[in-house]
């Protein structure tokens, strides 16, 4: 097929499109928010459209010279990505529905401007990825076992200290006939789903060796739990102390939520600091948001 002129502006070359495919998948996009809406483990899907476009963006001005070739197998990945939607619409999976979006996304690239564009991109539409839900039955069992496993250990923690308590299952009975619930938001399981889309931002933009970016992707999950599991030691020691109403309830509570996430952001930003002290980089290595090429 004939190539578009090398200047031309990719805005252009998606633009019209790319609303059209919006347009297209509004039903999809609207059952996706409706997860983020409803479950604060996803609540960062709004973002991850945003950081997708940032890092295009970011990309494109560094690929001035990556030529326009529009390709017709890229139309079959449409009509894949069409065949999935329908499925989403018809069984009511909000995740197939996402994969068929972000299909729909690449599939629109190849076919508007070639492979070349979707390996140059490979990183902001497959980040698209996280904006898709897992499966509730994927979730579900997980949630259930980092419950009753931050339950089990906070236990184990401020019985160590001397304080009596007492565990069964996710529920921990105090002094006073008051009792605390480890609830789904306080297993651990928010911290875990939002840390990794932050944690793939960092190590793609300041890392190129392939370890250490796996380290730092596989730190989360430690990083996480443990900064959970101290959010629920904290939130028993103030229960034990000045009631559950008051440990539970209130800007307390929410804060050390936040607090929580910030520190594990904050922990990861050490994390990698620290590879980088300790397990250097070859002289040619430098972060992929340094790196320009054509």
């Amino acid at each position: 097929m004939p190539r578009a002129p090398q200047g031309q502006h990719w805005v252009r070359v998606l633009g019209l499109p790319t609303l059209g495919l919006l347009a297209a998948f509004g039903p999809a996009l609207l059952a996706l928010s409706e997860v983020w809406d409803s479950r604060d483990y996803y609540s960062h899907g709004y973002l991850v459209p945003l950081v997708s476009l940032w890092a295009a963006a970011g990309i494109a001005g560094s690929r001035r010279r990556l030529r326009f070739a529009p390709d017709i197998r890229g139309l079959g990945g449409l009509v894949l990505a069409a065949g999935l939607y329908g499925v989403g619409l018809g069984t009511g999976w909000v995740s197939v529905l996402g994969v068929s979006f972000v299909l729909a996304v690449a599939s629109l690239v190849w076919a508007r401007c070639g492979i070349r564009w979707v390996r140059a991109f490979s990183f902001p539409i497959g980040f698209l990825l996280f904006m898709v839900p897992l499966p509730e039955a994927w979730v579900s069992p997980v949630i259930v076992a980092l419950q009753l496993g931050v339950s089990h250990v906070a236990v184990a923690l401020v019985r160590l200290g001397g304080m009596s308590v007492h565990r069964e299952g996710n529920v921990i009975e105090l002094a006073g006939d008051e009792a605390l619930f480890v609830a789904e938001a306080c297993s651990g399981i928010t911290s875990v789903i939002t840390l990794i889309p932050i944690a793939v931002v960092i190590a793609y933009f300041t890392e190129r060796s392939l370890g250490r970016r796996a380290v730092l992707l596989l730190a989360v999950v430690p990083l996480a739990l443990i900064g959970n599991l101290v959010r629920v030691v904290g939130t028993i020691v103030v229960a034990q102390e000045y009631g559950a109403a008051a440990a539970t309830q209130g800007s307390l509570h929410e804060l050390a939520g936040v607090a929580t996430y910030v520190l594990g952001c904050l922990a990861l930003l050490a994390v990698g600091a620290l590879l980088r002290r300790w397990w250097p980089e070859g002289p040619g290595d430098v972060p992929a948001a340094a790196r320009k090429s054509a």
